[in-house]
């Protein structure tokens, strides 16, 4: 792990995206409320939410840091996509951009799980399905000057 004693603990905050492509009838499914296994957004945020607060089991040289909060949104992009954004947010000595990765990367995994009856071909194998390009899109550091001035 990286030494992060000597580091202050300010507000940091995280925004990670990621993608799954679908069948158009799997989409269709999903807005119609027709997923055998639930409500597979729904799903979705809570896995999310999980997996945030797991990250440093996951992912064996990240800090556990304590959470302050975890937001999920799910939507439908077009007939065949549903994106998956999540928000981290911590006041801690190291940011949270696996956090909010991770939680990303469940969520989506989740809406696989839920519906992957519908995306198989005739052999059980998924030619159509992608996760595809999760990254983090927003990071915010506090500056310790912030947090000087805020303190005094």
């Amino acid at each position: 792990m990286v030494d992060i004693t000597g580091k202050l603990e300010v507000h940091r905050e995280a925004t990670a995206k990621g993608q799954i492509k679908l069948r158009k009838e799997t989409v269709a499914r999903i807005k119609e409320g027709r997923v055998e296994k639930g409500d597979p957004l729904y799903a979705a945020k809570i896995a999310g939410i999980l997996a945030a607060k797991k990250t440093s089991s996951l992912v064996p040289l990240c800090h556990p840091i304590p959470l302050t909060n975890v937001k999920i949104d799910l939507r439908i992009v077009d007939e065949n996509t549903v994106e998956a954004t999540s928000t981290v947010k911590t006041k801690a000595q190291t940011g949270v951009e696996m956090e909010a990765l991770v939680a990303a990367a469940a969520a989506l995994l989740t809406v696989w799980d839920m519906t992957k009856q519908y995306e198989k071909d005739a052999e059980g194998q998924y030619p159509f399905t992608a996760i595809r390009d999760i990254r983090v899109t927003r990071k915010v550091k506090e500056k310790e000057d912030e947090r000087d001035n805020s303190e005094a």
